[in-house]
């Protein structure tokens, strides 16, 4: 697999594919957006946008194609699609690749990373680990509240080489990154975040990560989702500290109303990714033989709701 990155390929222009895009053109590199119901609209426009605490960032011109075909091959795809559009992975990502092409995918949960693997070969799998507060402002256009990190790491075995190169590329990117050694780890500590705060969000009826914080029984079901995650982690070799556990309330205090990426495809009517957040960490734990009951009554919460659709609060 090669360690230069001059040609990107941005698979899921959504709000964080949107984001790493335009700030890895910014910083000179070869960036290629694949698009679908924006293509129009950021053609018409000729560029791509970031707005953040610092101000606002243009890339201009931006390329941005409507097929796979069109793009051709490049050095790093940067998977961003959700794992609900697993189905059009294949067709997407295929005429990207040349030999050593890597993949770098942003997806949630647990299971993407295989899944890309069993299409493409382990060998061109990383994984990357999002923290970040950003929402989609329109067609091209994102806000970022918080831009946190990104950890990433290969699938199945140590960081390599590659890895470092990538990493150092997002850096002077002004995209903050760390390496990380194992990948699995580093997944089942994104979900100590992810499994309550987008979780509890959509099954408190569309609430923002504030009131999570706020609300005494809600802070203490978040708890207790997180508790049975350290668990869970460790039944897997993981170890999740309990200032670990404490550090997902106080770095979320600071972000306000927040509306976490689930409730963002709730509140909009879009399929949730309900399986690899939810669904997959709990099927594992329980294989493994920990009882998740928090985790449990949730997943059915999440699962009702969202086939029931938003409902508006009454004035």
């Amino acid at each position: 697999m090669a360690e230069s990155f001059a040609r990107i390929g941005i698979v899921g222009s959504g709000a964080v594919g949107s984001y790493y895009g335009t700030r890895l053109g910014l910083a000179g590199l070869d960036v290629r957006f694949l698009m679908r119901g924006d293509l129009r609209a950021v053609r018409s426009r000729g560029s791509m946008l970031v707005h953040d605490s610092h101000g606002s960032a243009e890339l201009k011109p931006v390329a941005a194609f409507g097929s796979a075909a069109e793009m051709g091959q490049v050095d790093l795809v940067i998977m961003s699609l959700k794992t609900t559009s697993s189905e059009a992975v294949e067709g997407l990502v295929a005429p990207l690749l040349g030999p050593g092409t890597a993949i770098l995918t942003l997806q949630n949960g647990l299971g993407a990373d295989e899944y890309l693997g069993h299409l493409f070969g382990n060998e061109r799998i990383l994984g990357g680990l999002v923290f970040m507060a950003i929402n989609r402002m329109g067609p091209g256009e994102v806000r970022t509240f918080n831009p946190g990190m990104v950890s990433i790491g290969e699938l199945g075995r140590p960081a390599t080489a590659r890895t470092h190169a990538l990493s150092g590329l997002l850096n002077k990117a002004r995209i903050n990154s760390q390496v990380v050694e194992n990948l699995l780890e580093a997944r089942w500590q994104k979900l100590m975040w992810n499994i309550p705060f987008n979780g509890l969000s959509i099954a408190e009826g569309g609430i923002t990560t504030d009131r999570i914080c706020a609300d005494p029984r809600i802070r203490a079901d978040a708890r207790a989702l997180m508790l049975e995650i350290q668990k869970a982690a460790a039944a897997f070799g993981f170890t999740l500290s309990d200032e670990f556990l404490e550090r997902q309330f106080t770095r979320t205090v600071p972000m306000g109303p927040y509306k976490p990426s689930s409730l963002v495809d709730y509140l909009a009517g879009k399929d949730v990714e309900i399986e690899p957040i939810w669904g997959e960490p709990l099927r594992r734990a329980q294989a493994a033989g920990v009882a998740m009951p928090a985790l449990e009554r949730l997943h059915e919460r999440i699962i009702g709701r969202c086939r029931a659709g938003y409902q508006p609060p009454v004035p």
